[in-house]
């Protein structure tokens, strides 16, 4: 099984790589410049010796040692940052006037300026700035100051190291820093985490405590949401389950109480109304098993199976032509009324248990003669079955129409029980669709029952 993985470590190793990043960016920048720097302070030395003893007379130069190795002053090299350098001094001949220090006599040449040059042997590198004296005329002279590349490179490693160290102890105290800073940061969250984890469901009190960061307002609103949508489907179960199960005890008493009477009566008396009684018991409480099994298998497939394209129109067409037998049989008139695909994201299983559930009621509700019409409206978005059955049964009363077979011992069993559950059978199917089941009186006489989808997101086509 995969570790959960923390948020805290996850922000704190993205700001920790960021960190190493630049870190490593300022350090390389850093060394770099301290090299530069360093090797323009050498020259600027160079240039700066080579100035002082331009300005001597010729009187005033004599051939000495290196200063830095005279016996008896250590001192004369003593700071770190000291560097040993050599000068010579040429005429316009090219005769050695002045010679100190300890670098190899360089080859005598009329250029100017700074230069690079490998001497000795073995050679090594030194670095050289020369000038002339007299614009090199016939009493000119040449002098030039060289030093070490080596010393040169290694004094330039101690400025760029010591410019370089502070960032080394930095890194740690940074990401302690940054991973205080991001604890902290993150208390807000922990304290919604502690929140969420804290809530009943079985409640529908919201979140309690404020959380005034604005990034958390949505999410709070959401749960809220979920919290109040999640109590009032528990609360629409538990009456749901109420009603089914009220509805599934009377039929069963009745079924016993028929049954006892059944058994007690003697083998001449009538026995018909009981029998009559007992089969519609037992139809009304398996119709009720019914609705409870739709209901289960709505709430089955809400969970498991995702929403799928459909075409609203092709499912009314085969529901009329399932049942175009039994309305006829029934002596009820059974059409559709649509003129173009419905399309629709949703669960063809449920809407098709809906739509079978309001047909079956229109026609096992109503008299003989009535005229059952499922209507879809693709532009509006909404569905319904109507029928006239109001003003066939008024006709019947008022004696403008015979209603043959309409007496309760004619009736087919199980009909015009009147429970009341395809209903909330199909309102179910409407909140998993997010559709509103209504009630509709659309002409006198008539009554539908209409589903209406939301039309704010369109459904993709059908596949």
């Amino acid at each position: 099984m995969r570790r959960n993985q923390s948020l805290m470590r996850h922000l704190l190793a993205w700001a920790l790589g960021a960190l190493v990043v630049v870190w490593g960016s300022f350090i390389g920048l850093a060394y770099w410049t301290g090299v530069h720097e360093s090797d323009e302070l050498t020259d600027g030395h160079l240039a700066s010796v080579v100035s002082l003893l331009v300005g001597l007379r010729g009187s005033e130069i004599t051939l000495g040692a290196d200063p830095t190795t005279l016996p008896g002053r250590p001192d004369l090299r003593s700071h770190d940052y000291q560097q040993s350098m050599s000068i010579v001094i040429w005429d316009a001949q090219g005769r050695v006037l002045t010679r100190t220090g300890g670098a190899p006599t360089p080859p005598f040449d009329r250029n100017e300026g700074f230069a690079t040059l490998q001497l000795g042997d073995p050679s090594a590198g030194w670095r050289t700035f020369s000038r002339w004296v007299d614009s090199g005329g016939a009493g000119g002279r040449k002098v030039m100051a060289l030093l070490s590349l080596a010393e040169r490179d290694d004094l330039a490693g101690d400025i760029a190291e010591e410019v370089v160290f502070p960032g080394f102890w930095l890194l740690p105290l940074v990401a302690l820093v940054l991973g205080l800073a991001i604890r902290k940061g993150l208390r807000p969250l922990y304290d919604l985490s502690r929140d969420v984890d804290a809530l009943d469901i079985h409640q529908a009190a919201p979140l309690r405590n404020p959380h005034p960061h604005q990034e958390f307002q949505a999410v709070v609103q959401s749960i809220n949401t979920l919290v109040g949508r999640h109590h009032a489907a528990l609360e629409r179960e538990r009456q749901l389950a109420s009603e089914l199960a009220h509805e599934l005890r009377t039929p069963l008493a009745s079924l016993a109480l028929h049954a006892r009477s059944l058994r007690e009566r003697a083998a001449g008396e009538a026995r018909e109304p009981s029998l009559l009684q007992i089969e519609r018991d037992a139809l009304r409480a398996g119709l009720v098993l019914s609705h409870l099994l739709t209901l289960a298998r709505a709430s089955r497939t809400e969970m498991a199976e995702t929403a799928l394209p459909l075409d609203l129109d092709a499912l009314a067409r085969q529901v009329v032509g399932d049942y175009a037998q039994p309305a006829l049989e029934g002596g009820h008139e059974l059409a559709l009324v649509s003129g173009t695909p419905f399309s629709l994201q949703g669960h063809a299983v449920l809407l098709e248990l809906a739509l079978r559930n309001l047909v079956e009621n229109a026609l096992d509700h109503t008299p003989r003669g009535t005229t059952v019409e499922i209507q879809l409206d693709a532009q509006v978005r909404w569905l319904q079955v109507c029928d006239n059955g109001v003003a066939v049964a008024a006709q019947v009363a008022s004696g403008l129409r015979t209603g043959e077979g309409d007496e309760a011992g004619d009736a087919p069993p199980g009909m015009g029980l009147g429970l009341g559950l395809g209903h909330r059978v199909v309102e179910k199917i409407a909140a998993i669709h997010g559709a509103r089941f209504s009630r509709e009186a659309p002409a006198p006489g008539w009554t539908a029952y209409r589903l209406t989808f939301d039309a704010a997101v369109p459904s993709p086509p059908p596949a």
